[in-house]
């Protein structure tokens, strides 16, 4: 990928995780707008894109976000594995306005509030309708808070059923 496209790229996943206010994100086509996506991307910082297909975010987790039991809640985490994913997919240049199709996490610790968290996202397939990704939450001591593997509608949206 040339330099003037990969750094189009990361601006484009800057724009969709980091920069965008709710009533921006009802002018992208491609980001899911609504209270719960602002409520969950405030704070998130895009780092950069490795590679196409491949994105890394730090994330400080904000009390707004934590459980009854003080620690990141796993509506949180799969909200965050949908977006950071769906940002991954954008550096590869594919569009994605499409549903989750699945979405597989392993819940294996717990990040509590103030702890600053790395997520990254790598685009394992991209088909004409369908894209896989494998998604990561780490501590920055390297311990791993969850894995998701998620798939996702690429295709146009349809008004057909």
């Amino acid at each position: 990928m040339a330099s003037g496209s990969h750094d189009k790229s990361l601006l484009t996943a800057r724009r969709l995780l980091e920069e965008t206010s709710p009533a921006e994100a009802e002018q992208l086509p491609s980001l899911p707008s609504g209270f719960y996506d602002a409520f969950v991307l405030k704070g998130i910082r895009v780092v950069q894109a490795l590679q196409p297909g491949t994105l890394l975010c730090h994330f400080t987790v904000p009390s707004r976000l934590l459980n009854s039991g003080g620690f990141l809640h796993g509506g949180a985490t799969a909200s965050l594995v949908d977006l950071v994913a769906s940002a991954a997919f954008t550096t590869a240049g594919l569009r994605t306005r499409g549903s989750p199709l699945e979405v597989n996490i392993s819940y294996l610790d717990a990040a509590f509030a103030d702890v600053e968290i790395d997520i990254e996202a790598k685009v394992l397939r991209a088909g004409k309708a369908v894209g896989v990704a494998i998604v990561e939450l780490k501590k920055k001591s390297g311990k791993i808070i969850a894995q998701a593997r998620y798939s996702k509608y690429l295709g146009a949206a349809s008004s057909k059923l």
